[in-house]
């Protein structure tokens, strides 16, 4: 028993000092352009999502009416395109130099199938070690939600807010 306890003390000691000296050595990828640490993606998806799930609210305060739709076109034109795209799909110079690559928001599936409360926490709280900038201080909450609509409805915008989003 005593050298089970030992054993079970040394390894508890071990595995931090190990990823201590992984890290100030200088081994782990922190460029851009560097692949993923270990179960990185895993532990910051896993993270988010559970933190998502306690807060984000559930509906929106607001409807996704034209008005609302073409105020979020706006302001994902000027705010979120440089990172997430306008409707053709490209990736600007900014974007491709990113880790991880910002997700096209008004290209293909994804985040259109979110609800709009996710998008809404992600775009009031950020995404630390992300890119992902928190817009608290810098939007009201009603631009927020209609920034965060207009992404859950980017496959069914009215004409006008659509043309916004065009190049």
């Amino acid at each position: 028993m005593k050298g089970f306890l030992l054993g079970l003390l040394a390894g508890i000691l071990l595995l931090p000092l190990l990823a201590w000296v992984y890290l100030k050595q200088g081994y782990a990828p922190v460029a851009t352009t560097a692949p993923m640490m270990p179960f990185e993606r895993q532990v910051t998806s896993m993270a988010l999502k559970a933190r998502i799930a306690k807060d984000a609210p559930a509906n929106a305060p607001i409807e996704p009416n034209e008005e609302n739709l073409m105020a979020g076109a706006r302001l994902y034109r000027e705010e979120c395109a440089v990172c997430h795209g306008l409707r053709d799909g490209v990736r600007s110079n900014i974007a491709q130099g990113m880790f991880p690559r910002p997700p096209l928001l008004l290209h293909g599936k994804g985040v259109t199938e979110d609800p709009p409360g996710e998008s809404w926490w992600k775009v009031r709280n950020g995404i630390r070690l992300s890119g992902m900038p928190g817009f608290t201080g810098q939007l009201t909450d009603t631009q927020m939600w209609q920034v965060s609509l207009l992404v859950a409805n980017a496959g069914k915008l009215p004409p006008a807010a659509a043309t916004l989003l065009e190049k």
